[in-house]
């Protein structure tokens, strides 16, 4: 690149009161008055043709949102809003440098051709001196080659990737820069400091033979006259591709300033036109169908209070859209939540969630998100389940967007598109998010935790990129989302039952209790109605309920609301935290600490109900945020081994065991995340095997790496197998055995490295009701499911069990064999008559059943179709030594 000497313009006397239109004095209608006559001068079109912009901002007089519109992305949410027409970056902290705001309709592409951009710009505390080093402007060329919502994150950071900054500092002097690289400045206008006035900055990039040249020109809000003008020459094509934004950059030091915009135009022939593009009013929606009820929510942007209130929902019929109910906007958290009973759950159901924006001049304008509610599947013969776990959007421990210097081009995840677009391949029939769904801290931001109101628009800005990567494919199949540590902003959640602490591990939240509800209320308020809907301390709110498609009944648990925190009750660790245990001597038995809860005596009763309730329903699966064992021993970029982990659920080990007791009387398979490792894992209670199967899903991005390397090799592994496979007691001395765990290991050679070296993907559960079989298959985000030259499964995957595997325990004697007609596929439920209690409940499969017992006793059992008339009774059936058998037959 070379440089043109820029023009020298002498400095304008007053130059040091810029407008302030938020003080309506005489002298500031005047200046008004001015500013929109010379807005008007300027607003001759960017092109030199005269023909009308291809883009030009209408932001609307008298709203005020913090949201600045559909067209664009604002880094971050907190740090923007719109008011008075313009533009205005309210962020002015010297530790949040270059914030910006992406034009998302508008990119410029790889032909050749020209861009004409302008904006009239100032600073809003006009009373104030504006640092010489603050800097207000245009970047472009941002992110070539990048999905244009990665290029979008643009901020904060130079790197590969960021762009040209081409704007105006402090001192009144235009400039342009290389973002990709700290402190480069390429072209800058050497004359004296003028200081800082309102101006209108027009940018023009012309080809120049193979390359282009940019020129940068400001000129004089209130005279209309050029201030400054610079051009650089011999810029190379490939830095001008990807997105536009504009820029506020507060400056260093103790006195900063923040900036405002307004009429922002955009043309040429080098602009890509991408309408489609909008985010927002209505980002995204995630429903719920089951037992004929639909529950949907739909995320809205924030809008502000002069704004439209209520969103509608309508559905297609007969090529026509009708309007079938309509719902108000939720705040905090910006959420519209419908619910329908009696569903027509049969047919396919194109809806659209539509609001109406308000514009410029009064007026407005529908905008829409749509989708499809799938029929429920009941005679589809498999349900596939996809799950998923921790969705980082950057690379971290390598860098992140606020450690000063990132490659945005090679370490942003979001919007994770290699990866939706091949768990779309599979077409799963319901989805399931096990938790962080957002992480507080670089990811892409650190935590703003207070005041409240910017912590509720800090988690929004970081919610909102869930909503915008997996919106496609949630919009079109039910959705099960549950929060996890990170998405309450905790490190670990003991929930405790809801007390309010200061730290996580002492057992509650930390966040205030309107937050934590905000957060849930995003994520989980299309989940069928919770089933104790009663809230906990601080009136914060559950979520615990079951939902039951394509004949599958998912409970849906909260494994950490109540579970008790370990400082102050479980024993003294060595590791300087109160969740590790590090000393090899470590009794286990001495942690299991009587009273100590896990998923306390509200969600064991909704269990016993679920276990027992098999109406319409084939097979059955908990889903829940982290596997009941301690699965990992090594922790951490460094590989720090654990004796144990009080925040797996493995521990409290009384509260486990009974967790697992009451799934395996509904033969349910467990599926969660969370331990950023996957794992197949065969529980057991007593004994090895007695209970159900597990499958923690890697995550979908990975920074803190864990891996199951035990000590001493498994016992009784497969021939073959790995030695960290097999029967082991953890380290809070469950038994588990272990099938499978993808740990990381050598180098994969895939880039980027520091992503797929640390095992990320999702998980596909095919649920084959014909078979009664379970069918658990771990894919990395590299691999194709359709194309295998791209990779297959991670090691010890697929791998496929019986339903009736998930009651491992080995029957002492048995009752007798079960002759049915006139049902197929009856469900059969065995009560002990001792205890009165129900020992299991299935369905079947066929009309022969012998059913296993665990003692010698008398048993009733019944036999039949849950919510007909067709139930018979049997009772004082006695027990029998596997070697004896009789039969009994029922007739309906």
């Amino acid at each position: 690149m070379s440089v043109i000497p820029a023009k020298l313009v002498p400095a304008e006397a007053g130059s040091r009161n810029p407008v302030n239109y938020h003080k309506y004095s005489l002298n500031t209608i005047i200046k008004n008055f001015l500013i929109l006559a010379l807005t008007l001068l300027f607003s001759v079109d960017c092109t030199q043709s005269g023909k009308k912009a291809d883009f030009q901002s209408q932001w609307p007089e008298g709203i005020e949102r913090t949201w600045v519109g559909p067209e664009f992305w604002a880094n971050r949410l907190q740090d923007w809003r719109i008011a008075d027409g313009r533009l205005e970056c309210v962020e002015g902290s010297a530790r949040k440098p270059m914030r910006t705001v992406h034009l998302l309709t508008r990119q410029l592409g790889e032909k050749k051709g020209n861009l004409e951009m302008g904006v009239i710009t100032g600073q809003i505390d006009e009373s104030s001196p504006v640092p010489p080093d603050a800097k207000t402007g245009f970047l472009i060329g941002i992110g070539k080659g990048m999905d244009y919502r990665a290029a979008a994150l643009v901020h904060h950071s130079t790197g590969p990737g960021a762009g040209l900054f081409a704007g105006i500092d402090g001192k009144g002097n235009v400039f342009i820069s290389d973002f990709a690289e700290k402190n480069k400045n390429l072209v800058y206008q050497e004359q004296e400091a003028r200081g800082f006035t309102p101006v209108k900055m027009q940018l023009s990039v012309k080809p120049a033979g193979e390359k282009y040249s940019m020129t940068l020109v400001s000129y004089s809000i209130r005279t209309g006259e050029e201030q400054g003008s610079v051009t650089l020459e011999g810029v190379e094509p490939e830095r001008l591709q990807g997105n536009l934004a504009l820029v506020s950059h507060p400056g260093s030091g103790e006195k900063t300033t923040r900036f405002w915009f307004r009429d922002w135009k955009v043309t040429g022939k080098k602009i890509r036109v991408h309408e489609d593009r909008v985010c927002g009013p209505v980002l995204s929606t995630q429903y719920t169908l089951s037992k004929n009820i639909l529950k949907m929510t739909a995320q809205i942007m924030p809008v502000g209070q002069m704004d439209t209130q209520t969103v509608s929902l309508e559905i297609q019929k007969n090529g026509r859209w009708k309007k079938v109910s309509s719902a108000k906007i939720i705040v905090p958290g910006f959420t519209a939540t419908f619910r329908f009973e009696n569903w027509d759950s049969t047919r396919d159901t194109p809806y659209r969630v539509k609001y109406e924006l308000k514009q410029s001049k009064g007026k407005t304008r529908a905008y829409t998100w749509s989708g499809t509610v799938r029929h429920d599947p009941v005679d589809k013969k498999e349900i596939v389940l996809a799950a998923f776990t921790g969705n980082h959007n950057l690379g971290r421990g390598w860098g992140g967007a606020d450690s000063g210097n990132f490659s945005w081009a090679t370490h942003v995840w979001f919007p994770h598109k290699d990866l939706t677009e091949k768990v779309a391949k599979h077409d799963p029939d319901v989805l399931f998010f096990s938790g962080d769904q957002v992480y507080e801290g670089a990811s892409p931001t650190r935590a703003q935790k207070s005041p409240v109101e910017k912590a509720r628009l800090d988690y929004l800005y970081k919610w909102y990129l869930w909503c915008w990567a997996f919106r496609d494919l949630a919009k079109d199949r039910p959705c099960v989302t549950i929060p996890d540590d990170h998405d309450v902003y905790q490190g670990n959640i003991w929930g405790a039952g809801g007390r309010k602490i200061d730290r996580d591990n002492r057992g509650g939240y930390v966040m205030p209790s309107d937050w934590v509800n905000m957060v849930q209320r995003t994520q989980t308020s299309h989940l069928p109605d919770p089933f104790d809907p009663a809230p906990i301390e601080q009136g914060i709110g559950v979520y615990f309920c079951d939902m039951n498609y394509g004949r599958i009944s998912f409970a849906v648990i909260e494994d950490r609301k109540f579970k008790s925190g370990p400082a102050g009750l479980a024993p003294r660790t060595k590791s300087g935290r109160p969740d590790h245990v590090v000393d090899p001597n470590f009794d286990p038995r001495s942690a299991d600490i009587p009273g100590a809860r896990l998923l306390g005596d509200r969600q064991i009763k909704f269990l016993e109900d679920w276990a027992a309730d098999w109406k319409q329903t084939d097979m059955k699966a908990a889903l829940s945020q982290t596997v009941f064992a301690n699965v990992a021993s090594l922790h951490g970029a460094d590989l720090k081994r654990l004796v144990a982990d009080y925040d797996s659920n493995g521990w409290p080990q009384t509260g486990r065991n009974k967790a697992l007791r009451t799934l395996r009387k509904g033969f349910a398979v467990h599926i969660s995340g969370d331990q950023h490792l996957a794992t197949i894992l065969h529980y057991g209670i007593e004994n090895w095997n007695d209970a159900g199967w597990s499958f923690c899903v890697p995550s979908i991005a990975n920074f803190y790496p864990r891996v199951w390397l035990p000590l001493v090799p498994g016992r009784n592994r497969k021939e073959g197998m790995p030695e960290y496979t097999g029967e082991f007691l953890d380290g809070l001395g469950n038994h588990i055995t272990v099938w499978a765990a993808a740990n990381p290991g050598k180098p994969s050679g895939r880039e980027p490295a520091a992503l797929h070296d640390r095992i990320p993907g999702y998980g596909i559960v095919r649920f084959n009701k014909e078979k009664r079989t379970i069918t658990m298959e771990c894919w990395p985000r590299y691999a194709d499911p359709l194309d295998p030259k791209t990779g297959g499964q991670y090691p010890g995957w697929p791998r496929t069990i019986l339903m009736e595997d998930n009651y491992g325990k080995k029957a002492v004697e048995y009752l007798p064999t079960v002759k049915v007609s006139g049902i197929i596929n009856p469900v059969v439920q065995v009560i002990d008559e001792q205890t009165e209690k129900i020992v299991y409940t299935l369905r079947i499969k066929g009309n022969l059943f012998r059913p296993k017992v665990f003692k010698p006793g008398t048993y009733t059992i019944k036999v039949g179709e849950p919510g007909t008339e067709k139930i018979k009774t049997l009772k004082g059936l006695r027990s029998l030594p596997p070697d004896r058998d009789l039969s009994v037959e029922i007739k309906f």
